[in-house]
């Protein structure tokens, strides 16, 4: 059977990586089915619906027995439903656990030997990293968020099923059809156009960065590499964006000349996560990210001021 033949089954594929993934795998060719109770924006995949290789299940990843129903169905699974981020996490902690961890737990159990499944994790999980050392693969995982935590787990399943990739992946930044503004690239450009300034809390702390196109292209790529891949976990992000907070801020400046940066020490930053992250595995393999923050930075300004122009508000999930 041709690769494009191949379906692909895409829960959460209305959100910010979800709805720019089937987007391009449609492009592709590709016969693409999400799964989205559509909680926060439904007109994120309203231009997928000319496409004659699309279909869509207004429903909760939750719902076990409609899973049972379709999940054979399909020769790809690219599980993206999730509650994101550590505040909307700590505010809905039981539907976090069962939708982040358990449903991706009755997914992969439901498996036949011969399906693929590709599973977004996140960076995070690494915690604190050592001051002077890259995380890789094999760093120890110390997630500090429920979050981080579930998604931790999750890995944990979907790495006992043979036929798997996961990607744990940095900081994602860009534009999307499901546009969200609290990620951090993202949320320091707005508030640069929202109010002229960006308060920078524990201006120290160390992050790995990748543009929303790389995330896609390097799913894309393990569809067509799957074999070569599967089995493994990679660290996924761009190796010239390990920088700190304050580095980030000052970049953004550069930019966009008229924000004003304000170091704020008296205050702690809640999300603790420093570290390094070594994307060498992937790179080795044939991938490596090629957006660069500098682009990234360049199109969110652009879109933000064309959201303030046209006095279009963001809906955001936290």
């Amino acid at each position: 059977m041709s690769e494009k033949n191949n379906k692909i089954l895409v829960t959460g594929g209305a959100g910010y990586i979800g709805s720019v993934l089937c987007t391009h795998l449609l492009d592709l060719g590709y016969s693409v089915t999400i799964v989205d109770k559509l909680m926060f924006d439904p007109n994120s995949i309203k231009h997928l619906f000319s496409y004659k290789n699309f279909s869509f299940y207004n429903q909760d990843v939750n719902n076990n027995k409609f899973i049972i129903k379709i999940i054979s169905k399909f020769d790809y699974i690219i599980p993206l439903a999730a509650l994101v981020g550590a505040p909307l996490c700590d505010k809905y902690k039981k539907e976090a656990i069962k939708t982040n961890y358990n449903s991706i737990k009755y997914i992969v159990s439901n498996l036949k030997k011969k399906q693929r499944i590709i599973y977004l994790t996140t960076n995070s999980g690494y915690g604190i990293g050592e001051k002077n050392k890259f995380c890789d693969e094999n760093s120890p995982l110390k997630p500090i968020s429920l979050y981080g935590k579930t998604k931790c787990q999750a890995e944990d399943v979907v790495k006992l099923f043979k036929n798997s990739i996961c990607f744990r992946l940095a900081t994602v930044f860009g534009v999307s059809y499901r546009m969200r503004s609290d990620l951090l690239v993202n949320n320091f450009v707005y508030k640069s156009l929202a109010e002229n300034k960006i308060d920078i809390f524990e201006p120290h702390f160390r992050r790995n960065y990748i543009h929303i196109k790389d995330v896609i292209s390097a799913i894309i790529f393990a569809i067509k590499k799957f074999n070569s891949l599967k089995g493994e976990v990679y660290n996924l992000g761009l190796s010239s964006a390990n920088i700190t907070k304050l580095q980030l801020a000052k970049k953004i400046k550069k930019i966009y000349s008229p924000v004003k940066l304000k170091v704020i020490y008296n205050m702690s930053d809640p999300d603790k996560r420093d570290y390094y992250v070594s994307n060498k595995k992937i790179e080795k393999k044939g991938f490596k990210a090629k957006y660069s923050l500098e682009d990234g930075i360049k199109e969110l300004v652009s879109y933000f001021i064309f959201l303030k122009q046209k006095k279009i508000k963001i809906f955001n999930n936290y």
